[in-house]
């Protein structure tokens, strides 16, 4: 009987929260730095918001509260979520993205993990956490850690916030 070979392809949908709070800088956001080698030495351009992948019948919205969750640990809390649209990122990948005031110490950090083969080729399996880092930036420093591709979602959310970027 010849073996089952699983094929996998990672879903081009994800669902996230950019979390935000107003602090003495202002409107802030919670983003993610993520996790594992190839990330270790980036730092601008590299800042997500806690997202995840959308299983083919799951709601965005749970989703995204569940991703938040599995990415920053138990300790982190969202309030009620407003929609900000979809986004597609450089590779392709498109994010339905929610907002929503959130409180989060980034010192409570306790993601999930993953599990890959590290050296390449090494035969090694080493594991990983997803996400490495949390930090709360101002709307304009968050414009130069964030991934291009969601950067629009500050935009958005400035505008539902009734914020302008030059405050």
């Amino acid at each position: 009987m010849a073996a089952l070979t699983k094929t996998s392809r990672r879903s081009a949908l994800s669902a996230g929260i950019l979390a935000y709070r107003k602090g003495a800088r202002g409107l802030e956001v919670l983003l993610v730095h993520p996790g594992g080698p190839f990330w270790r030495k980036k730092d601008d351009g590299a800042w997500s918001i806690p997202k995840g992948e959308i299983d083919t019948a799951e709601d965005p919205e749970q989703t995204a509260r569940r991703e938040f969750a599995e990415e920053l640990g138990s300790s982190a809390s969202i309030g009620r979520l407003q929609a900000l649209g979809e986004v597609r990122q450089r590779g392709g990948k498109r994010v339905i993205a929610f907002t929503g005031e959130g409180h989060y110490d980034p010192a409570a950090l306790a993601s999930n993990t993953f599990d890959i083969e590290w050296p390449p080729r090494s035969g090694r399996r080493q594991n990983f956490p997803e996400v490495d880092r949390a930090e709360w930036f101002d709307i304009e420093f968050a414009r130069t850690k964030m991934l291009s591709g969601q950067v629009e979602l500050l935009d958005r959310l400035l505008t539902i916030a009734g914020e302008s970027a030059g405050k």
